[in-house]
C-alpha cells in the first residue's frame, strides 16, 4: 500500500507503518492513501487507486468530503492528537497577551548591557499587565481541547465560563465542576475578559466573532483563536 504524503509528517507517526505493508512518501503517481495536515486537496484530482484519506489533526474543512463521499473515498481524523500541545499554547498565549511579555523582552534588547540592572528596576513597572488570576474566561467550544483549556485556567484561579451546546458526554465527565456551563454565547460576549475559541470551521461557525460579538464584549477584551483563522471576523 502506497501512503501520499501532502505535509511533513512527525518520524513518530510514520514509524507505525509497517515497512512490509506500506511505503509512504511525497511523489507517488498512484497511490491507495492520503496523509495530510492542512494542506489543502479542495484542487487536487483524486487517482482511481485513492481509498482513504487521513487527517492527522482534527478538522477536515481542507479536504472536499462532497466529492469524497461521491468518488467512496473514505476520510477520518484524529480528534485529540494534539489537544494537549494546543492547550499549552492557548495557555501561553493568554500569558502573553494579558502580561505585557514580548513588549518587555524587545525593551531589554534596546538597553545598554553596563546599565540595565538600574534601567530595569526603574522602568519594569511598565510591563507588568493584568494578573489573570480571578479573572473571567469564556471557552468557546468543549471537544477535546475546550475542555483542556477550561480545567488549567480553572487551577490557575479564573472563573472560567464554558459554552457548547453540543457537548459530548465523555467530554462533560472530563469538565471541573468549578466551570460555569453557559447556555447562551452572549453571556460569555459580555461577561468575560478572556475568551478562547475552541470550534471547527462550518457554515454554522464561519465568522462567529463579528462586529455584532465585539460590540457586546468589555473594552480591553483578550481574544485568542487557536482553532481556524476563519473563525473570527
Amino acid at each position: 500500500m502506497k501512503v501520499q504524503l501532502l505535509n511533513k509528517i512527525s518520524p513518530e507517526g510514520l514509524k507505525h507503518f509497517d515497512a512490509s505493508m506500506y511505503e509512504t512518501g511525497d511523489n507517488f503517481d498512484d497511490y491507495d492513501a492520503i496523509l495530510v495536515r492542512s494542506a489543502s486537496l479542495h484542487e487536487m484530482e483524486f487517482p482511481q487507486s485513492l481509498k482513504c484519506i487521513a487527517r492527522a489533526g482534527a478538522g477536515v474543512n481542507n479536504i472536499p468530503l462532497q466529492r469524497c463521499s461521491e468518488q467512496g473515498i473514505v476520510v477520518f481524523n484524529t480528534p485529540g492528537a494534539n489537544a494537549n500541545a494546543v492547550k499549552e499554547l492557548t495557555i501561553a498565549g493568554l500569558l502573553l497577551a494579558s502580561r505585557k511579555i514580548v513588549k518587555g523582552i524587545e525593551w531589554v534588547k534596546t538597553l545598554d548591557p553596563k546599565d540595565i540592572a538600574k534601567t530595569v528596576e526603574k522602568g519594569k513597572s511598565q510591563f507588568a499587565g493584568p494578573e489573570i488570576m480571578g479573572k473571567k474566561l469564556g471557552v468557546i467550544g468543549l471537544g477535546a481541547i475546550g475542555v483542556l483549556v477550561a480545567n488549567a485556567c480553572v487551577a490557575l484561579g479564573m472563573k472560567v465560563y464554558g459554552y457548547d451546546p453540543f457537548i459530548s458526554v465523555d467530554a462533560a465527565w472530563n469538565l471541573s465542576k468549578d466551570i460555569k456551563h453557559i447556555a447562551n454565547v452572549e453571556d460569555i460576549y459580555t461577561n468575560c475578559d478572556y475568551i478562547t475559541v475552541h470550534v471547527p470551521l462550518m457554515d454554522s461557525t464561519k465568522k462567529m466573532i463579528n462586529a455584532d460579538a465585539f460590540a457586546k464584549m468589555k473594552d480591553g477584551v483578550i481574544v485568542l483563536n487557536f482553532a481556524r483563522d476563519l473563525l473570527v471576523d
